[in-house]
C-alpha cells in the first residue's frame, strides 16, 4: 500500500532501526555519570550531536535535542523573546508558519507577513515588518502543506542588518540539505526525515541572546530538561546522516515524479487547482484542490484504493475551518490533497495513483450531486495551473445589489455552497448577479477561487442577517 504522506511522518529508515536497536543495549545509562556505562552513553550522545550538527551546519555545542519539533519551536520562541525582553515584545512571522510557531507567538505583539498565491513570502515585505522593538523573526524553510521554499537567506540578511534574530522552522527541509543563510535559531523533528518520533533538535547559534524558559535542569544546556531518550537520539542522528547521503539522487528522482503529478492531475481531473510554487518547492511534495469534492470523502476513497495522503480541507478538520496556509494563499480549499512522496517511492506507484484518482474524484462528485459538466474548464480558464486570480472584489458592503438570484446555502458545509452556485449559474443572464448565503467559513475562500477557475466575476461579500452574502456576476 503506497504511503504518500512523508510531510506528516516519514517511515522509519533502515539505518535508524539498526541504530535504535544497538543503542538500546549500549545507551541506556545516564550520560551524566562517570562510571563505565555512563561514559559509554555519553560517547553515544556526543557522537549523535556531532553528526546532527554536521548535517545542520552548526557547531555541536550550539545544538540540543528536545522531546519533539514542537517543543523545540516553543522553547526557541520563548527563550529568544525572553533573552531580548529589553528590546521589546514584537515578533514577526509569515502567515503560513506551522501552527506550533503561531501558538508560541500568541502571548506577544505579532506582525503576520502575507504570502502570494504560491505561498511565497516577499523578502522585502518581511524586512519592512521589522521594527526597533522586534525581539524575534520566524520564517519556515519550506511550507509543510504546499512545499513552497522560502527565501530564508535573504530574510536572514535583512534580520541581521536590523539586529533581529531569525528562527527557522526547518522540519520539512532538513532531509534535503542544510538551511542557507545567517539564521540565528533553527528547529527540526526527526520523524520528518525517517528518525523515530519523540526527538527534535534546537540550534541556538553563538551570540544569540537566549534565556531558557524550561524548568531548571543542567541537561542539554538547560534548554531541554529531563532524561534524554538516548537510543532514539542516536537513531535520529544516524538516519539524518543516511538520508542526506541519498538526498541528491532521491531529490532529482522524486522531483520528476512530482512534476508528473503536477502536470497530469489537471489533465486527468478537470476542475483542479495545483497550489504551491512550481519552481521554489520541495522535491517530494505536491498539493492540489478539486472543485465540488468533500476532502474527507476524497481521502477516504483514496485510502480504500490503497493510497495514504493528507489534506488541508476544512471538511477533514474537527474545527471545520480551512487550513490557515490555504487561507493565507487565497486558493481553493475544498477537495484538497497533499501528496508527499517518501524516499524510495516507485514510478509504478505514482502511475497507479494517477490511474485511480479520476475515478475516486468522479465518485465523490456524483455522491454530492455536482451538476454534470460543471467541472469542465471554462473557455480561457487557467483551471489546474493555479495562476488565475479572481477579479478584484468590489465594495459590496452597504450597497444593495441589482435584482438577481438568491442561493440559500446556510447550514451547508464545504463543498455544497459552491455546488449550489454551480447548479444555478446558468439560470441568470450574462451580467446577472447571484447572491450566495453561507455560514461555512470555507466559502470565503472557495467562492472567489471558483470564480477564478470558472471565469466568473467575484463581486465581493457583505454581512447578512445570518452568515455572509457572497456576490457573483455571471461573465460567461
Amino acid at each position: 500500500m503506497p504511503y504518500f504522506d512523508m510531510a506528516s511522518a516519514a517511515p522509519l529508515h533502515a539505518v535508524a532501526r539498526q541504530a535504535l536497536v544497538a543503542a538500546l543495549d549500549e545507551g541506556w545509562a545516564d550520560p551524566a555519570r562517570l562510571y563505565r556505562e555512563g561514559r559509554r552513553a555519553r560517547l553515544l550522545l556526543d557522537a549523535a550531536r556531532e553528526a546532527a550538527a554536521e548535517a545542520v551546519g552548526c557547531r555541536p555545542d550550539e545544538l540540543v535535542f528536545t522531546p519533539s519539533g514542537t517543543r523545540a519551536l516553543h522553547a526557541a520562541v520563548a527563550g529568544a523573546a525572553a533573552g531580548r525582553r529589553r528590546t521589546g515584545r514584537h515578533l514577526v512571522h509569515s502567515a503560513v508558519e506551522h501552527s506550533a510557531v503561531l501558538h508560541a507567538a500568541e502571548p506577544y505583539d505579532t506582525t503576520s507577513v502575507g504570502v502570494d498565491r504560491t505561498g511565497l513570502v516577499d523578502a522585502g515585505v518581511f524586512a519592512a515588518a521589522l521594527r526597533e522593538d522586534t525581539a524575534l523573526a520566524c520564517l519556515q524553510s519550506a511550507n509543510h502543506e504546499v512545499g513552497t521554499v522560502q527565501p530564508v537567506a535573504q530574510v536572514a540578511d535583512a534580520c541581521r542588518a536590523a539586529g533581529v534574530p531569525l528562527l527557522v522552522d526547518a522540519a520539512q527541509s532538513l532531509a534535503w540539505g542544510p538551511v542557507p543563510g545567517a539564521w540565528s535559531l533553527l528547529a527540526g523533528s526527526a520523524h520528518k526525515w525517517g528518525g523515530p518520533p519523540g526527538v527534535g533538535l534546537l540550534v541556538v547559534r553563538k551570540g544569540t541572546r537566549f534565556a531558557p524558559q524550561e524548568p531548571a535542569d543542567e541537561r542539554e544546556s538547560g534548554r531541554a530538561p529531563g532524561f534524554a531518550n538516548l537510543p532514539a537520539i542516536v537513531a535520529a542522528a544516524a538516519s539524518l546522516r543516511a538520508v542526506r547521503a541519498e538526498a541528491a539522487a532521491e531529490a532529482a528522482r522524486l522531483s520528476a515524479l512530482v512534476e508528473r503529478i503536477r502536470t497530469r492531475v489537471p489533465q486527468l481531473v478537470p476542475g483542479v487547482e495545483v497550489v504551491g510554487h512550481d519552481r521554489h518547492r520541495l522535491p517530494h511534495l505536491v498539493t492540489f484542490s478539486c472543485l465540488y469534492v468533500d476532502g474527507e470523502a476524497l481521502l477516504t476513497g483514496l485510502d480504500r484504493a490503497g493510497f495514504s495522503v493528507s489534506s488541508g480541507s476544512s471538511c477533514t478538520s474537527s474545527t471545520l475551518t480551512p487550513s490557515h496556509v490555504l487561507k493565507a494563499m487565497g486558493v481553493l480549499s475544498e477537495g484538497n490533497v497533499r501528496v508527499s512522496l517518501p524516499m524510495g517511492t516507485r514510478e509504478e506507484d505514482v502511475a497507479r495513483f494517477l490511474a485511480v484518482l479520476p475515478g475516486v474524484v468522479g465518485e465523490v462528485r456524483g455522491r454530492l450531486g455536482a451538476p454534470e459538466g460543471a467541472w469542465a474548464p471554462a473557455a480561457g480558464s487557467a483551471s489546474g495551473g493555479g495562476t488565475a486570480d479572481a477579479a478584484a472584489p468590489g465594495d459590496a458592503g452597504g450597497t444593495e445589489p441589482a435584482a438577481g438570484l438568491l442561493v440559500d446555502s446556510l447550514g451547508k458545509l464545504c463543498p455544497i455552497p459552491v455546488i449550489d452556485l454551480a447548479r444555478v449559474i446558468g439560470e441568470v443572464p450574462v451580467g446577472g448577479l447571484i447572491t450566495v448565503l453561507s455560514d461555512d467559513e470555507a466559502a470565503r475562500l472557495d467562492i472567489p477561487a471558483w470564480c477564478a477557475m470558472r471565469q466568473q466575476e467575484y463581486v465581493g461579500e457583505r454581512p447578512a442577517e445570518r452568515g455572509t452574502a457572497y456576490l457573483v456576476r455571471r461573465r460567461a
